[in-house]
């Protein structure tokens, strides 16, 4: 039996927004530890050019719930991407796991054939459901994800691949 959409969309997105959670959490931990204002954290970024942490959030959740809003036709919420403390990081996470939590199997399986078009720096692109999936939501979730860990990283936070893989069971 092939896997699913709903198994493909939903629970991955859902795994790495508990990712992004943690990161948070261990954030907030060290600029106490450390004396540090958290801000200082959110607005970190690894080179003048990239977005900083509070970007890559940003793009974590528009990602997940973009992704499921091509693929199902239903609208996502919108976000004004302002935040600047960690707890609004937190609660635009919590928006997006919410609206994550409305969509069923029966809402997105069979959305693999769906045409779906984006147009990533202006290049207006039409693919089906499973390759637009495969090949661009994903890797730009999962790329999000990883700037945030090194983001974390570089600014001395003790993150390391476990917390990015998360927990198994």
């Amino acid at each position: 039996m092939p896997l699913s959409m709903y198994r493909l969309t939903i629970p991955v997105f859902q795994r790495g927004l508990v990712t992004m959670k943690t990161y948070l959490d261990k954030a907030e931990i060290y600029a106490k530890e450390k004396g540090i204002d958290s801000t200082t954290l959110v607005g970190a970024r690894l080179a003048p050019d990239m977005l900083p942490l509070s970007g890559q959030y940003q793009r974590v959740t528009d990602t997940a719930k973009l992704a499921v809003a091509r693929l199902t036709g239903i609208d996502a919420p919108r976000f004004e991407d302002n935040e600047t403390t960690i707890e609004q990081l937190r609660e635009r996470l919590a928006k997006t796991e919410a609206y994550l939590a409305t969509i069923t199997p029966e809402t997105i399986d069979g959305s693999n054939g769906r045409e779906v078009t984006i147009s990533p720096g202006g290049n207006k692109t039409v693919m089906r459901g499973d390759e637009y999936l495969a090949t661009y939501a994903l890797p730009n979730f999962y790329f999000h994800i990883a700037m945030a860990h090194a983001i974390l990283r570089n600014q001395g936070l003790p993150v390391g691949k476990m917390d990015y893989l998360g927990s198994f069971g």
